[in-house]
């Protein structure tokens, strides 16, 4: 499993040529309380249903809160064939430590 800190995360979006998947495995509630920009909402629970809406080959960036969840997502997704997924380590938690301090936190 490929794992990418907050930091390295925001040098890479600075960086990359075409924008990657970030794919917030949160809930709802979680998500309108912080998210990092240009992420996208499908929680946990539902992934499984929705992966036809997921572009096997798109580099995806997996978040959560601590990186735990999102461990779990970047797992499923390669086991479903996914080529090219990352997972964000300590999650938003760290990007607000490292990347965002204006974050708000729970």
């Amino acid at each position: 499993m490929i794992e990418m800190t907050a930091t390295q995360l925001q040098d890479h979006l600075r960086n990359c040529n075409s924008q990657p998947l970030l794919l917030d495995v949160r809930e709802q509630w979680e998500y309108q309380y912080c998210h990092i920009e240009h992420s996208v909402l499908i929680p946990m629970g539902e992934i499984a249903q929705q992966l036809e809406k997921l572009d096997r080959k798109q580099e995806t960036i997996v978040i959560c809160h601590h990186g735990i969840r999102s461990r779990h997502i970047t797992s499923f997704l390669e086991s479903q064939n996914f080529t090219n997924v990352i997972n964000l380590t300590g999650g938003v938690e760290a990007w607000a430590d490292t990347v965002d301090p204006n974050m708000p936190r729970y």
